[in-house]
């Protein structure tokens, strides 16, 4: 779910800032006349970059663990046969 809301923040920093303005004019008056600048959107581009790394990382090493968890299995499975 990181990744892929990193993608989207990252691609569509816009839409991002969208959301945000949703979520405070529930709380604020004249939320959506704000605006955001330049710089603004290019933290939110990083930080979408950022939640990419992350996801990615994340599947990565749940993929591993995966795999180290079925190599175990695998390798108790053929030292219980040999006992037989």
């Amino acid at each position: 779910m990181i990744l892929v809301q990193g993608v989207v923040t990252a691609l569509f920093p816009r839409a991002s800032v969208r959301l945000s303005k949703k979520m405070i004019g529930k709380n604020f008056d004249n939320a959506s006349e704000l605006e955001a600048k330049p710089a603004y959107l290019r933290q939110l581009r990083a930080i979408g970059v950022g939640m990419i790394a992350a996801g990615g990382t994340g599947l990565l090493l749940e993929d591993s663990e995966e795999l180290e968890t079925e190599l175990s299995e695998l390798g108790g499975a053929e030292g219980s046969e040999a006992d037989e």
